[in-house]
């Protein structure tokens, strides 16, 4: 794929992200923790043309997306999102096949200096919950490959474990939750509702522990239970109490809406004319 048609399917999965109700997170039916859609909309046009510049290697583009960033929406909006697009932007550059497998051969052939990007550009958004750790601390100068700090990081956190797994929770999970229409906005509510309820977010589990985490999560199962099947008014309805309950309590899923987005882009870079 060309640099224009990858930016173009980032900036398209990024606002169909921003069009669903996605309880706990910011959407257009509501903001939350501070932050407003318009943020997170000139974010996404900042980072795009560095997500698919294929002059810079990985690690270079995630700090330059995150900086950009950074600099229109005066915050931390899409770290997250950035970590696991960039990889699988390289991966599309490669021409038609399988995405995934072009994918694990990006990861496989990351070094240290696309760690030393990535871990730049952590440290400069400061997410939420960031802690010390003794290994691989991204306030230190990697001397490992940005897969084998990953890797490191992979038991308690939901992005690193994309990159040691061939991002299998996306092409598994995500994917085939959004079915042939990505960008529809009861599809990316479904897919991101299939995260919440699948895996303990953790974002919330860095922030608040893996109590709180869990609690979401089951709680994420019994809604999409009871809006499997329900259309219009009865759904939004469901979902926007659910949005209303979690920001209540400050609790933001923030890791779930960002494999959402990733799972949103993957599908299109398969497919791209779903961009248009």
């Amino acid at each position: 794929m060309l640099s224009a048609e990858i930016a173009r399917a980032f900036e398209a999965a990024c606002r169909a992200e921003l069009s669903a109700l996605k309880p706990g997170n910011v959407h257009i039916f509501a903001a939350g923790h501070g932050m407003e859609v318009a943020q997170f909309e000139h974010a996404a046009a900042a980072a795009a043309p560095a997500v698919a510049e294929a002059d810079l290697n990985v690690g270079a583009r995630i700090e330059a997306a995150v900086q950009a960033s950074l600099a229109v929406a005066g915050c931390n909006t899409n770290l997250g999102i950035i970590l696991l697009c960039v990889p699988l932007a390289a991966a599309a550059e490669q021409g038609p096949g399988d995405l995934q497998a072009r994918l694990r051969a990006v990861l496989d052939s990351l070094d240290v200096a696309d760690a030393q990007g990535a871990f730049r550009a952590i440290v400069a958004a400061n997410p939420g919950g960031l802690g010390a750790v003794p290994d691989a601390d991204v306030r230190a100068s990697p001397t490992i490959t940005l897969k084998a700090a990953m890797a490191m990081a992979a038991g308690r956190d939901s992005i690193s474990r994309q990159y040691v797994t061939g991002f299998e929770d996306i092409f598994s999970l995500g994917v085939p939750a959004l079915g042939e229409r990505p960008l529809a906005r009861e599809r990316v509510e479904a897919a991101y509702l299939a995260f919440l309820a699948t895996f303990p977010d953790s974002h919330l589990a860095r922030k608040f522990g893996t109590a709180a985490a869990e609690a979401v999560q089951a709680e994420a199962q019994t809604v999409r239970a009871q809006v499997e099947g329900l259309k219009g008014q009865q759904r939004h309805d469901r979902l926007l109490a659910f949005d209303g309950r979690l920001k209540a309590r400050g609790l933001n899923p923030g890791t779930t809406a960002d494999l959402t987005v990733a799972s949103i882009f993957a599908s299109l870079l398969a497919r791209p004319q779903q961009a248009d």
